[in-house]
């Protein structure tokens, strides 16, 4: 049945975002606001087939952590769900970008589109200089009102997995004086990374309170981001953690005695 599910959400979604992205393409002469609609209407189609084809719903705690300015958001990256799922984060009539490896703009359709949103795109094998690519792009996109979200351990994680954080969210974030938006969320355990076969099941996206970076350096601004996101995925999958697993495997038997 997992099969069957995963088949037909994969056709709908090709579908759709051929459909959306062809528009955003047509759609370059309109203003960028337009295409932001578009895409939320693209953003309604894909959130309903994960719903009601893969049998994936989620929840969002910590909204009011969300600062009234736009901020820098670094997020968990364990599927392609949350790609889509964290544009809905922002508030109500604001509009976010990503930070992404410029190779992705050429992917026929989905990459379009995000060429279309005039997201931050950068080139990983140019070092320094791509840090300063991020800070020049997400400063002028800050200063236009829109959120900026990363993935600051560069790619997608299994469950239960850390990389190393990299620098570059926090390294924006210090230069331009905006707060960072730490987000934790297990989507993983339904949407395996690389893998076909998606489960239905219920995933929780966990908004932590905003850093305030002023006086901050870029290290300690990721040792805070990364302390807080990885001590509430142990609270959100706690089953992938060993030494939480164990902790909790203890009190459980120091509780029943």
């Amino acid at each position: 049945m997992h099969l069957i599910r995963s088949a037909l959400f994969l056709v709908g979604v090709v579908l759709w975002t051929m459909v959306f992205g062809t528009l955003l393409v047509v759609g370059l002469i309109l203003p960028l606001l337009i295409r932001f609609r578009i895409v939320w209407y693209y953003r309604r189609g894909f959130m309903w087939l994960v719903k009601h084809v893969l049998g994936i719903s989620h929840e969002v705690r910590g909204r009011e952590h969300l600062p009234a300015e736009p901020a820098v958001i670094l997020s968990k990256h364990q599927s392609a769900w949350e790609t889509v799922a964290l544009q809905d984060l922002v508030p109500e009539d604001t509009y976010c970008v990503f930070v992404l490896k410029k190779e992705l703009l050429m992917l026929p359709f989905f990459g379009w589109g995000l060429a279309a949103l005039q997201s931050i795109s950068i080139d990983r094998a140019a070092g320094r200089e791509a840090l300063n690519q991020v800070v020049v792009q997400g400063a002028d996109r800050l200063k236009r009102g829109f959120w900026i979200i990363l993935f600051p351990e560069g790619t997608r994680v299994a469950p239960g997995e850390t990389r190393r954080y990299k620098q570059g969210g926090a390294y924006l974030a210090s230069r331009t004086g905006a707060k960072v938006v730490p987000v934790a969320h297990n989507a993983g355990e339904c949407w395996p990374r690389n893998a076909f076969i998606k489960h239905p099941g219920h995933v929780v996206i966990s908004i932590g309170p905003a850093i305030d970076t002023a006086g901050l350096t870029q290290d300690e601004i990721n040792t805070r981001t990364e302390a807080w996101i990885e001590a509430e995925m142990r609270r959100l999958s706690p089953h992938r953690y060993p030494d939480v697993s164990a902790n909790t495997s203890q009190s459980s038997t120091a509780a029943a005695a």
